[in-house]
This record gives structure tokens, sequence and C-alpha cells, in this order.
């Protein structure tokens, strides 16, 4: 009897083994299922070739080869006007290279404002805003901060010259970008520039106005600091500014004479002016 029931248990035992065995391995394929199912739910990203810079590029140079490459990156996500045919980005065989308008870092998507067309440099006309006009001013090594100007610079500009009959300083504008000093429009230079003229980045009337000043009295122009923005607003100074005393007009006599004629001379002879 004790056999037989020993028997039952061992079976018993054996039997709730393999259910829980069974059902174990039911519930792990079921889960591997679930687990495959939801991948399968997930859209896959598609992926497209989009040019981006090898490298640092900086204004002005040309574009080559070597300084871009297609990696993939989502369509979806493409920037708009984004290169996906390098045949489009770089030309057929033969063709002019494009040139640097903007300034790029690595990896960077290039986009078509930021290069030039075919064959064409970065000119100072591609640096200017929209409704803006480029002026050039003479200047010279006291006028034009000794040699320190350099393109993209921001100036006050100055006006010097005679009203009512004194000499006065104005000051005529703030702010005011270069976009060239002499014939170099890259601000990416070591050297210093003892300059003849810079080219400014003005409005149509700002152009008028300079026009007069030039012809009327002289510029000077002021470097201001890379992250000043303050405005001091237009103000003159004159010779009474300087030395801070009220400048005395010279008094000036009058002269009264008298005329007379002998036959056809005019004899003038000076007199004693009335007392008024």
């Amino acid at each position: 009897m004790r056999i037989v029931f020993a028997f039952v248990l061992l079976i018993g035992i054996g039997l709730a083994g393999a259910a829980a065995y069974l059902a174990q391995q039911t519930f792990g394929d079921l889960e591997a299922d679930l687990a495959q199912a939801r991948r399968n739910n997930v859209p896959a990203i598609e992926l497209i070739g989009v040019a981006v810079a090898t490298r640092e590029l900086v204004f002005g140079q040309f574009l080559r080869p070597g300084d871009v490459k297609l990696i993939a990156w989502p369509k979806a996500n493409v920037p708009a006007g984004a290169f996906t045919d390098m045949e489009r980005l770089m030309g057929g065989e033969g063709a002019e290279p494009r040139a640097i308008l903007i300034a790029m870092v690595k990896d960077e998507p290039v986009l078509p404002h930021k290069i030039t067309a075919f064959g064409e440099d970065a000119g100072v006309r591609s640096r200017l805003a929209p409704g803006m006009r480029a002026f050039t001013i003479n200047i010279n090594v006291s006028t034009g901060v000794s040699g320190f100007l350099q393109p993209n610079d921001r100036v006050d500009v100055y006006w010097t010259g005679e009203d009512g009959g004194a000499t006065i300083t104005r000051l005529m504008l703030e702010k005011v970008r270069l976009i060239a000093v002499d014939q170099v429009e890259n601000s990416d230079i070591s050297r210093t520039i003892i300059a003849r003229n810079v080219t400014v980045e003005v409005s149509p009337q700002t152009v008028a106005q300079l026009t007069q000043a030039q012809q009327t009295g002289r510029l000077t122009l002021s470097l201001r600091g890379a992250e000043d923005d303050a405005e001091t607003g237009n103000f003159q100074v004159d010779q009474r500014d300087v030395i801070g005393s009220e400048i005395k007009a010279i008094e000036i006599k009058p002269i009264c004479t008298l005329r007379t004629r002998k036959g056809s001379e005019v004899i003038v002879v000076e007199v004693p002016c009335p007392q008024e």
C-alpha cells in the first residue's frame, strides 16, 4: 500500500513539473511572439543621402569634392533645399566650382543659400541684405581707426564740417556694417589692412546722406565692440564743447565812407560813423 502511494506521489510530482515546464515554455513563446509583433508594428525609418560638409568651410573659399559627402538622413526631416545628389551640387565634369557664402561647420547640411552658383565668387552683392545698398567711404589712417577695420565690423560714422560759420562734428550713423575694406571682403584675415576706403551696407536714403556728407565735410569712423549694441543717439559738438568755454565773437567795426564826384571822377573818403 505504501509502495503504491509513493508511486502515485512520484507520478503526481512529475506531472506537475511537466505542466509547469509546458506553461513556462508556452508563456515564453507568447512573450516572444508579442515582442515580435510590437517590432513589426513600428514603421521603418526611410533614409536618404544628404550632402554635408566634411570640415569647417569658411566664407569665400571654393567648394571642392573633398569638402562634402553624403550621409544617411531621415527622409521626413531633410532640410528644405538640401542636396541629395552630388552631381547637382558639384556639377558635371568640367563644371566651375561654387563658392561659400555662409560659413559651415563639419556635418552641417549644404543648402543653396549658403553657396554661389557655378563659377561665381562670393562678391559684395551676395552680402547685402534685401533693400540695402553698398556705399564706399574714403578714409585714411586717422579717420579709419588706424588699420584695425575688417569686413563685418560695425562702426559709427561722424561728420565734421561747417554749420552757420562754426565747425562742428556730428554723429550721423550708428552700428553700420562694413562689407569690404579696400577690396577685401573676407573677415577671416590675419593681417592688418591700412585701408584707403571701406564699403558699408546702408539704405538708399543713407547713400544720399553720405554722398552729401563726403562732399561738404570729412567723415570719420569709430569702431564698435563685437557685442556693443547700445545706441547713443545723434548729437554734435563744436569748439565750445572742446575748450569748455564760450567762444568770443570777433567784433567787426563798421566803416563809413562819403562819396563825392568831381566831373567823371568819384572820390571815396572815410568819415566817422554816426552814433546810434
